[in-house]
Formats: structure tokens, sequence, C-alpha cells
């Protein structure tokens, strides 16, 4: 059967002030009216219910998780510790064949945004029907829209059949120039969006993942402690993808976006006649292109374009648009008394 498996860990520290350690960007309403999170588990409403839906998040977040997402208290899987994406993934895909020994995992980020639900769903069926006919790794190739640097490419390969490719190779993060070279080569977005039988990513894990490969028994055996005492952190690109000869890439045709960082609102939400993206009590006076968001007090803002103005948790941010990507630097220089949200 078809599992899911939602990755909600991590601290959205590029959405301060709104996002903090207990309401981090996951639990958010920056796509729309409700969290990311819930929108990640409806997205796969009529296609994978919500009892094969696995998610892997912190401590801090499994209590609000499981109330928001209605699933069993058993399917939000309690990482000991922070180690990246491939150890939740495998932890989560192994848990899913414990339960189901044909299980096929489609694995996704619990803070996208996505449009076109229907044609998601339909991408996601072709990337599980996929894994299993080539029994190999999938991964979901976007057609990219900028010179983005901070996603990693795929090279497409040669075909599978009329709709998957094998992958020549993944680049990641690429600077500006690059990005257009690849770009006009047809290389696409590796959207993050994966699917596989727990037979091949273990199989993958052990011939490839050093860093995980001696501690499968210890996972496979239900001793989740020992696994994540004994691994070495890696993401799932890094760790097995990018050096596994048996991954395969289909296109997605829906809209996508990681959401990122605070520019990204601006992709994703509505915006008014002069560019601007506005939520809460603002009110604007000759400003465009500016993304403004207050979660209380009334914001005014004039004269001014390519601003992020956020208002939350005691907190004012103003920035220039082009410098969102570096908002975690700007956080580690500042003194921890303005920094450190609760």
């Amino acid at each position: 059967m078809n599992w899911g498996v939602i990755l909600a860990g991590g601290s959205g520290t590029r959405f301060w002030p709104l996002s903090t350690p207990s309401q981090p960007k996951q639990l958010l309403p920056l796509t729309g009216p409700g969290s990311t999170a819930e929108a990640a588990v409806e997205r796969l409403e009529g296609f994978i219910p919500r009892e094969r839906i696995l998610v892997v998040t912190g401590p801090a977040l499994a209590a609000p998780l499981r109330d928001r997402l209605a699933l069993p208290q058993a399917n939000v899987l309690i990482e000991p510790r922070a180690a990246s994406t491939a150890p939740a993934l495998v932890w989560a895909t192994l848990e899913a064949h414990r339960r189901d020994a044909d299980a096929a995992v489609l694995s996704m980020h619990a803070d996208w945004w996505i449009g076109e639900p229907d044609v998601f769903r339909r991408t996601a069926d072709l990337a599980l029907r996929t894994a299993r006919t080539h029994d190999r790794l999938v991964t979901v190739g976007m057609v990219p829209t900028r010179p983005e640097t901070g996603y990693g490419y795929i090279v497409p390969g040669a075909s599978l059949d009329a709709d998957a490719t094998r992958v020549e190779r993944f680049q990641e993060k690429p600077d500006a120039a690059t990005a257009l070279d690849l770009m006009a080569a047809g290389a696409l977005w590796n959207s993050g969006l994966f699917a596989w039988t727990a037979e091949r990513l273990a199989a993958e894990v052990r011939a490839h993942t050093p860093e995980l490969a001696p501690w499968l028994d210890r996972i496979a055996a239900g001793d989740v402690a020992a696994f994540f005492k004994g691994i070495t952190p890696v993401s799932i690109d890094v760790g097995v993808l990018e050096r596994s000869h048996a991954v395969a890439m289909v296109r997605g045709a829906f809209s996508w976006d990681d959401v990122g960082t605070w520019d990204a609102i601006s992709r994703i939400r509505e915006r008014d006649a002069r560019g601007n993206v506005t939520v809460g009590p603002v009110s604007l006076h000759h400003a465009s292109d500016c993304i403004v968001w207050s979660d209380d007090e009334p914001v005014v803002v004039s004269d001014v374009s390519d601003l992020i103005v956020v208002r939350a948790n005691g907190r004012i941010l103003v920035t220039h648009r082009r410098r969102a990507a570096d908002l975690k630097q700007l956080l580690d220089a500042l003194p921890p008394a303005i920094r450190d949200l609760p």
C-alpha cells in the first residue's frame, strides 16, 4: 500500500520573528488560513488515508501536531535528536514497512506551498508507480521559473519510459550563473518530493550511506534511541540520492514553492496592484513590492519599496527583500535577549 511521510521538524528561523521554537513555520498560516502542516495532510485527502500518514518531528511539536492533524498518536514519530532528513526518512520508511510489508512511501515536507492539488496527487501517484515498476528511488523535478540559488537541481538522463528518466546527476545550490546554465541545459529543481519502496531505500542505504548503514538493524528491531545515538546526521540528498545509481525522476506540473524565506510570501499570496502583500492590520501609502505582516498592532508603511516588515512576538523586523535569505546570519549576530523567543 501507499504511505505518506511528512517531515515536520526544524525551527524556521528564516521566518523570525513570527516563527518561534514553540510555534515554528510548519504551524503558521504562511500559505493560507491554516498551517502548512495541516495543508500537507489535506493535500493527500482521497489519495493516502490518515491512518497511513506518518509525521516525523521533535518532542516540542509532537502534541500540537497531533492536535492539529487529527492523526493516530502512533503516527507522530518523535526524533530523539535532530539529525537531518536521511535518518528521519529511513526511520519512517522502515516503520511503514513494519506495519505493511508492501509499503511504498511518498515523502514530503510540512512547510511547502503547492498549487493544483489534483495535479500534485496525479504526480505523486506516478512517482509511487515508478518506484515500484522500476525499483528505484524517485524524485520529482520541477521546471525552474527563475535562477534560484537556494534550490538543488536535477540533470535528467536517459528515459526509462514515457514518464520517467534516469538521473544523470544532482547539482546542489549553484551560484546564479551556474543556475542559468543549468536551466538552459534543461535541468529541473529538485523539489524534495520523493517516492520509494522500503526495500529499495534500505538497500541503497546499506550500499551507499555509511553514516546510517551500521545501525539499520537497530531501527529495524525498533531500537530508535540506539539508531539515533549511533548515526551521523546527513541529508537524504547527500547521503543517499547523490550516491545512488538507482534514482529516477518524474516531472511535476503543479505550482510549488518550499517557502524558505519571507520573500516567498510574495510568490504564494495575493498581491495588490502595486505588488504588495499584507497580512494583519497593515496600512500602506505609496508603497510598492513590500511584504508587511503584523500579528497584533497596526503597522503603517509609506513611500518605500522592496521591504519586508514584520511585527510579531514583541519584535519588529525591517529588511530589504533581497536580503531575505540572509536572515539566519543576521540572527546569529543579534544579542540573545533580542533574538531568542519562547
